[in-house]
């Protein structure tokens, strides 16, 4: 297992986000559950949950379609400028109240800050109306049912599945949350774990379906990991030949061609028969 996981990812780092965790070896039940195991002893087990509701919400909103080398400084950023750190209520107190233009100039390193300074007011102004506070909301989303809080959370505007799925993992600590991103969405296709043409919905039920509860959580951040160091879209790593990928006994590789070096979304070819 890795010891050197990155401080500036969703996992949080060695630092923080999440609690070492061992399981028990053995074989797996299915082959979602292989694939994770194998992310399991290359990079990190953990147990999530804890982190603050609220903070973690604006975290991922942040984080939607940008890397975490630019949402992380927008973060910062923010919580320098409209956190009170003695206040739990204080962040989600002064985004409701902040000024549009400010807050987005703000997070401007995470991009699209227009649209998510929109988004971050009115998930303030929806915590606050129907909540009371962030210690309630945060309250709400460990204890109350998740299927409730999803529907909840996706009730908001701006908040999609991943970013939903998410608040309830890396806050609420709930068990069998797979939160799907980009890298898990391809990743599992081209696997062949998922259906090629699967959307990101359908492959989070069928990881939620095949990956024990307890797995869930480090599969989705060990799997981020993995699309970065192996699997990236457009030049994963068996393109240098089975060696060079530690899931290529796992991998169907589909949409990826050694032999001619195309790569392309696995939607695309099952849709051209290969």
């Amino acid at each position: 297992m890795s010891d050197d996981e990155p401080d500036v990812n969703i996992s949080g780092g060695s630092a923080g986000g999440g609690t070492a965790a061992e399981f028990a070896a053995g074989a797996a039940d299915t082959r979602a559950e292989a694939v994770v195991d194998r992310l399991g002893e290359l990079y990190w087990q953990k147990t999530y949950g804890g982190q603050d509701a609220f903070e973690c919400l604006v975290r991922t909103v942040l984080s939607q379609n940008t890397s975490d080398v630019a949402s992380q400084p927008a973060h910062d950023a923010l919580m320098e400028r409209y956190a009170d750190r003695d206040d739990a209520d204080g962040l989600a107190d002064a985004l409701a109240h902040a000024d549009h233009g400010e807050l987005a100039d703000t997070i401007r390193s995470a991009g699209l800050y227009n649209q998510k300074a929109t988004v971050l007011i009115d998930a303030a102004e929806r915590v606050l109306a129907e909540h009371g506070s962030a210690d309630a909301f945060d309250e709400y989303v460990r204890e109350r049912e998740p299927a409730t809080v999803r529907d909840e959370l996706l009730d908001l505007d701006g908040v999609g599945p991943k970013t939903a799925d998410c608040v309830l993992l890396f806050a609420g600590g709930r068990g069998g949350v797979f939160p799907v991103d980009t890298h898990v969405h391809r990743i599992y296709r081209r696997l062949g774990v998922a259906p090629p043409d699967a959307d990101h919905e359908a492959v989070r039920a069928v990881l939620e379906r095949d990956v024990p509860a307890a797995k869930c959580g480090f599969g989705h951040t060990a799997s981020i990991q993995f699309g970065r160091e192996y699997c990236s879209a457009r030049k994963p790593a068996c393109l240098d030949g089975p060696e060079a990928c530690p899931m290529a006994d796992l991998c169907e590789q589909v949409g990826v061609d050694p032999g001619s070096g195309r790569v392309v979304d696995p939607a695309d070819a099952a849709s051209d028969g290969r």
